[in-house]
């Protein structure tokens, strides 16, 4: 009996010592993060993320879209600062933006899916903030966008949602700017569901950040940050209410461990699938960056010598005949990654042609780090055989 193909949008297993926990708190009703005068399951979280990540201060929130947002604010960036932001991204980015009563300026991304320089630099003057959305966890020059950045004093924000355990030149991504946001929503690398972390070195900020988040009255006394930094902003600043709750915490705390496991096992089925499909005249996976060092739960690839759009839209047919979905970011109605596509933001849609091209034909497939081998050659075969149907050009090719 032929094997079915894995189903990748199945989120893996929550370990039994997060199950337990959960039991406890659902025994004990005890689920605001500030109930327990010490050590509550998200502050734990807090310690423990920050120390994994080497950073001094961590604050577990609702989202990583809360966390840039938070972000934004706690930089104190006055109303319709620009705020640059690649534009191959997640809706919810520039949305965090416009929350934060900023202005989101797009900046093109190559056929990489990484941060075009001279068009950064181009823009960077006159700017506010830049958040780096690491998408996908493809990880732009951050020595050179770093340098930039710091010559003009402009304060940078990593969007690293797809980047936990990712480094560059041997140090964690979210590192790097003033602030590093990261996910924890089912699809990525930790699953609570839903919830976000920030973390920074700059205690002023995370005070800041803390406040405005929900630590009203004196809860923001249970932080461990230096508390004169709290006493400047009590009462100075809104409280947004987007705090963490146990439950997630507690669902969280016992993945980490298992996170550098998961890094090196999306690692090599990335590479693995990624051996495969470039053995296609079709179809190529970009090389990272000599630096960077990717944690991927996913692959991305992109269609060559598809000249029509119709032709691209077969082989996502016939990919999805053998059992494999393929998104193409920019053939995929409505995609949320689709810049043009974000009619939130003010003004026309910008002119950006290296972007649009790349993500007509830019292919996305998740590869989960629970998949074995035999379903990691069931997907590359049943891509290969896609292009081949539409191309017409057959391949020997092996598992």
């Amino acid at each position: 009996m032929m094997a079915s193909h894995p189903d990748v949008y199945d989120a893996g297993p929550i370990p039994a010592a997060a199950r337990a926990e959960v039991d406890r708190l659902l025994k004990s009703g005890d689920l605001f993060r500030y109930t327990a005068p010490a050590d509550a399951p998200v502050a734990m979280l807090e310690q423990e993320f920050a120390a994994l990540l080497g950073a001094k201060y961590a604050l577990a929130v609702s989202s990583c879209s809360a966390a840039l947002f938070l972000s934004l604010c706690a930089l104190g960036l006055p109303r319709n600062s620009r705020v640059l932001v690649p534009a191959f991204t997640f809706a919810a980015v520039p949305s965090s933006v416009m929350h934060a009563n900023c202005v989101p300026v797009l900046v093109e991304v190559g056929g990489d899916y990484r941060i075009n320089l001279d068009d950064f630099q181009a823009k960077l003057p006159q700017t506010g903030a830049v958040i780096l959305s690491h998408m996908r966890g493809h990880t732009s020059d951050m020595d050179a966008i770093m340098a930039l950045c710091d010559a003009a004093g402009v304060p940078v924000v990593e969007d690293a949602a797809h980047s936990l355990g990712t480094t560059w030149g041997g140090r964690n991504i979210g590192t790097f700017g003033r602030v590093g946001c990261f996910s924890f929503q089912s699809y990525k690398l930790v699953n609570a569901g839903e919830g976000g972390i920030m973390i920074s070195d700059d205690a002023d900020l995370i005070a800041r950040a803390v406040i405005m988040s929900g630590a009203y009255e004196h809860n923001w006394k249970k932080h461990p940050v230096l508390q004169e930094a709290f006493n400047r902003w009590q009462n100075e600043l809104p409280l947004y209410n987007m705090r963490m709750q146990n439950l997630s915490a507690a669902v969280i705390r016992p993945q980490l461990p298992e996170v550098a496991q998961r890094v090196r096992d999306g690692r090599a089925n990335h590479d693995y699938v990624a051996g495969m499909l470039n053995t296609s005249p079709w179809m190529q996976v970009p090389n990272a960056l000599p630096p960077e060092l990717r944690a991927p739960d996913s692959i991305q690839f992109n269609l060559h010598g598809f000249y029509h759009d119709a032709e691209a839209r077969a082989f996502a047919a016939a990919a999805g005949a053998r059992g494999v979905q393929v998104q193409i970011f920019g053939l995929s109605g409505d995609n949320a990654r689709a810049f043009w596509n974000w009619q939130f933001i003010p003004g026309r849609v910008p002119d950006l042609p290296q972007t649009r091209a790349m993500l007509m034909r830019a292919c996305d497939v998740r590869l989960p780090v629970r998949l074995t081998r035999c379903e990691l050659d069931m997907i590359g075969t049943a891509l290969l055989s896609a292009v081949d149907d539409v191309k017409g050009t057959p391949r020997a090719y092996g598992t």
